[in-house]
């Protein structure tokens, strides 16, 4: 049941980055979220998927995995609309 709830929590979660990102990628003009934003959130996310692994939580380090590719794909999509 708990990793049920984590899963759940982790798609939620994702779903939301997820849409962000696509936002993002469909309307040049928008300047999106800031820098700060996603370079905290890989960040973060790097580190909790290497203490994910060192505690050996499956759910954790997948969706932190997720979550950094999503920090580095929001970011990528920012650099490249820039002028």
């Amino acid at each position: 049941m708990e990793d049920l709830i984590g899963w759940t929590a982790s798609l939620v979660l994702l779903a939301t980055l997820v849409r962000q990102i696509i936002k993002q990628a469909k309307n040049p003009k928008d300047e999106g979220v800031s820098t700060w934003l996603f370079l905290g959130q890989a960040t973060a996310s790097a580190l909790f998927v290497v203490y994910s692994v060192m505690v050996g939580n499956w759910v954790f380090i997948v969706t932190n995995s997720c979550l950094l590719l999503t920090a580095l794909a929001g970011q990528w999509i920012s650099f490249w609309r820039r002028p």
